[in-house]
């Protein structure tokens, strides 16, 4: 292999690594980004199931104060 050959490869070698540590930059940021989604999100889901469960509750209430008007009314 001659010198000129060998340093074209080393150059190529050099861009594909460039390329996949830009690649890998860029994955890395969506993965923290898709995290941070992910976890906003689940926040976001455990406070209606919190809301929902409270109007649950509610509403059961209700409806046992109104069999009651109906049973003493």
């Amino acid at each position: 292999m001659s010198s000129d050959s060998a340093k074209l490869e080393l150059t190529a070698l050099g861009e594909q690594l460039d390329k996949l540590l830009a690649l890998v930059r860029r994955l890395s940021e969506e993965n923290h980004s898709l995290r941070l989604s992910q976890e906003q999100l689940n926040h976001e889901r455990a406070g209606l199931m919190a809301r929902n469960e409270q109007a649950r509750v509610r509403v059961e209430a209700m409806i046992q104060r109104l069999k009651a008007l109906e049973q003493n009314g």
